[in-house]
């Protein structure tokens, strides 16, 4: 293993910060943290193998990384056998709704991981006014630094509701000075997500006409792409098109090919969008190393065309003696690419708790009904959250390898309780480091590390988190790679991580000496 070159040079000065506020200068909760963690592996963020070395933490910034010599007043933390990186950034979290709540603003879960940065508004959905939302995370205190996405669903919504239909001139007028709020408030970019309503219902041209005021903010397009299963490579060139069409950079985000009519295509997806970054296009995608996805029962087997209007038009449609027998037969045709059932398990149902980590066809085989009567009641009493197990080993280990596909959890805020979630939400990070690269070496330790640190820096254009560097923000962790992995299961999703020692959020010690502190060290992060 190599070391630092600058032998016994003390390095304590920090460098000037060149980046617009608030990501630099004084800052409110900055701590009084002194720590030099000394004989590290060190893990930079840029993918370079690892180096041993000391790390200096004053404050809210990193001091020096090398050999440190004597720092007055300084805690040393013997971190011999430990690795040290970046805090994890994760690109793509649903955490909006729980990170404003009175326990979840602490956003342990994701603390609990590493991660340090959660990027909000994603798959289209989240607050609108980001100017508000933003004002309630700083007066509440929060657990990890927040970056905010311009949500298109939730836009749309404000416009047109619920409606099946291309927006009128003024709709669409008014839905580019939402986005156009939403960038000057702080956003960093444009989302959508083109399997929910109502943005399913929006065409290409609507949602390169957004992402061009996005693109005029500097801001990137991030997207749930319209199809993961069998029209996996359409909805990736429409997303290429609008990146194209618009001057955003695109982010594909948690790529995958789902369902068995899309096994194998991961080959052709990552083809299509290394020939669009051969000719000079900015795309990345993000990905959680699970062969499940999640997301609502409606989303998985409902047809878009039968899900518009409102939630009481919505139901009495499924018993309408015309078009309810559409719907059931179209949602059977469905179940039968998921083996009946037995792929899609019950995250939460506030209907019949019980049903909760049982897939279908047990439910049904329990209730002595089929799988599509299940389904039909769970949507006449307000639908359930699942687990889809719709992909293959061989496709997510693919994905896993390419430069430019980031590691993020598609999860959110959680506490233990009877649901039962997607481990992502619990586990992503230990799971990409500890499992697939420690213990199966599908990948190095530095490229998994740079997969969730330096790259997605990259990706959001953040010039002062990432990196272990001198006058970056102290955002760091500290793990055993010997112990850190991921608890949490299928059937016991609320088990934290093993094997973090430290995680300093802003040089707040969200974890210290192994154990979880409940503090607020982080900062919204707005786009300038």
């Amino acid at each position: 293993m190599r070391r630092f070159a600058n032998a016994r040079v003390l390095l304590v000065s920090l460098v000037a910060c060149g980046s617009p506020p608030p990501t630099c200068g004084a800052e409110p909760n900055a701590p009084d943290t002194n720590l030099v963690f000394r004989g590290a592996t060190i893990y930079d963020g840029t993918g370079a193998k690892p180096a041993k070395g000391d790390v200096h933490i004053k404050g809210d910034k990193i001091a020096a990384v090398g050999m440190v010599g004597k720092v007055e007043g300084a805690r040393e933390v013997n971190a011999d056998g430990l690795a040290m990186c970046p805090g994890f950034i994760d690109l793509h979290t649903h955490c909006d709704p729980g990170l404003t709540g009175k326990t979840g603003k602490f956003n342990k879960n994701y603390v609990a991981q590493g991660c340090t940065l959660a990027v909000t508004g994603n798959c289209g959905s989240g607050p609108v006014d980001v100017g508000a939302f933003f004002k309630k995370l700083e007066e509440g205190g929060v657990g990890t630094n927040v970056i905010h996405l311009a949500p298109h669903n939730g836009i749309r919504a404000e416009v047109m509701k619920n409606a099946n239909r291309p927006p009128t001139a003024d709709e669409l007028k008014r839905m580019e000075q939402l986005t156009d709020r939403a960038m000057r408030d702080g956003a960093w970019g444009l989302s959508t997500g083109l399997i929910y309503n109502p943005g399913t219902y929006s065409k290409t041209d609507e949602i390169v006409a957004l992402a061009k005021v996005a693109a005029r903010h500097g801001g990137l397009y991030a997207s749930h792409i319209r199809n993961e299963g069998g029209g996996l490579l359409g909805a990736i060139e429409e997303a290429l098109t609008i990146g194209k069409e618009s001057g955003c950079r695109v982010h594909v985000s948690h790529i995958k090919a789902s369902g068995k009519s899309a096994w194998g295509k991961s080959s052709d997806a990552i083809a299509l969008i290394e020939a669009a970054r051969t000719k000079g296009a900015e795309v990345t995608a993000d990905q959680y190393p699970y062969v499940a996805s999640s997301t609502s029962l409606r989303a998985t087997l409902v047809p878009a065309k039968y899900r518009e209007g409102t939630e009481k038009e919505y139901v009495a449609r499924l018993d309408d003696p015309r078009t309810g027998p559409k719907i059931k037969a179209d949602i059977e045709k469905d179940l039968g690419g998921r083996d009946g059932g037995k792929r899609i398990q019950i995250a939460r149902y506030a209907g019949n708790p019980k049903w909760q980590g049982k897939n279908l066809t047990t439910i049904a085989e329990g209730e002595k009904k089929e799988p599509i009567d299940i389904v039909l009641e769970i949507e006449r009493n307000g639908g359930a959250q699942v687990v889809n197990f719709g992909m293959t080993e061989e496709d997510v280990r693919l994905y896993m390898k390419q430069p430019w596909v980031a590691t993020a959890s598609d999860g959110g805020v959680q506490a233990p309780g009877a649901t039962v979630p997607h481990p992502r939400s619990y586990g992503t990070f230990p799971r990409k480091i500890g499992l697939y690269a420690v213990e199966e070496k599908i990948v190095p330790v530095e490229f998994a590390v740079r997969s969730s640190t330096g790259l997605p820096a990259d990706i959001l254009k953040l010039t002062d988190r990432g990196y272990l560097k001198p006058g970056h923000f102290a955002d760091v962790v500290v793990f055993d790679p010997k112990a850190f992995r991921d608890t949490a299961t299928f059937e016991k999703p609320h088990q934290y991580a093993a094997g973090l020692k430290w995680v300093l959020v802003n040089g707040h010690p969200a974890i210290k000496d192994g154990e979880y502190q409940e503090v607020l060290g982080g900062r919204v992060l707005r786009h300038r």
